[in-house]
């Protein structure tokens, strides 16, 4: 068998794909530049590194679930002023993490606290983080069935062997008694183990509307999420409406009638 050939072998039982694929132009780059064996070795292997953390973050943000991709670097700061940049690209480093503290980021729709959320997760995907990224609603949904199925123990378990859970959109929509208790008891469960970042249009004495009028659980719920959190309002005019505004201008229309606000 040609070297080549037993080469590739040897490489693909290693599991080492980016040498084979990239050991005969870097030869050929090593000879014409009298590269020696050494710094020809180290290329492969940074090579091979380069391609293995790529793909390991690109595996990590398949299974976060993001709905959309947006990275804080994209993110209208100037429009949102009452959003401490600096502080959001601190909690980017992911010190919160480690130590499974909660993120709270709370404020009117349209003002970019999904887009805060999915930046801060991308970040600790990049970091090596399993992370979890959930719409509210459907998660409550899915733990209502799986409860129905007996496999909530399974799922519940599963949900906490990540470092980070995303809880996306705890609105106004009130939860089902069911519903609420399993919210209650997920977070019961992340707390203390799992860093948690909840994105809500809700200040915290509306939470118990949503959460079947139980006082006492809204406020147990409260002191779980709240307790060693970084609490972040988001004041401003929706994102949605400006656009709104700015595609209206763009079009020239001079009827005087001033644009409704959207309600909130």
């Amino acid at each position: 068998m040609k070297p080549e050939f037993l080469l590739e072998t040897y490489l693909k039982q290693l599991r080492l794909p980016s040498f084979a694929q990239s050991y005969q132009p870097l030869a050929q780059e090593a000879a014409r530049t009298n590269l020696s064996y050494e710094r020809y070795l180290l290329a492969l292997a940074q090579e091979e590194v380069a391609n293995r953390e790529a793909h390991r973050i690109e595996r990590a943000i398949q299974q976060a679930h993001f709905p959309v991709l947006k990275e804080l670097a994209d993110f209208e700061w100037s429009s949102v002023p009452s959003v401490p940049k600096a502080r959001i690209l601190e909690l980017a480093q992911g010190v919160y993490i480690t130590n499974a503290e909660p993120v709270i980021l709370l404020g009117n729709p349209g003002l970019g606290k999904s887009h805060v959320a999915t930046g801060l997760t991308l970040a600790a995907c990049r970091q090596g983080r399993r992370v979890r990224f959930y719409n509210v609603a459907g998660l409550i949904n899915d733990l209502i069935k799986a409860q129905q199925e007996y496999q909530l123990s399974r799922i519940m378990a599963q949900i906490c062997k990540h470092e980070l859970i995303v809880l996306d959109e705890l609105d106004f929509i009130p939860f089902t008694p069911t519903g609420a208790q399993l919210l209650f008891q997920l977070c019961s469960a992340l707390y203390e183990r799992v860093a948690v970042i909840v994105t809500t249009n809700l200040h915290f004495a509306e939470w118990g509307r949503i959460m079947g009028s139980d006082e006492r659980m809204s406020a147990a719920l409260l002191d779980r999420l709240t307790h060693r959190a970084t609490i972040l309002e988001f004041v401003g005019t929706s994102y949605r409406f400006r656009q709104q505004l700015q595609h209206q201008e763009s079009l020239g229309e001079g009827s005087g009638e001033p644009v409704a606000a959207p309600e909130v």
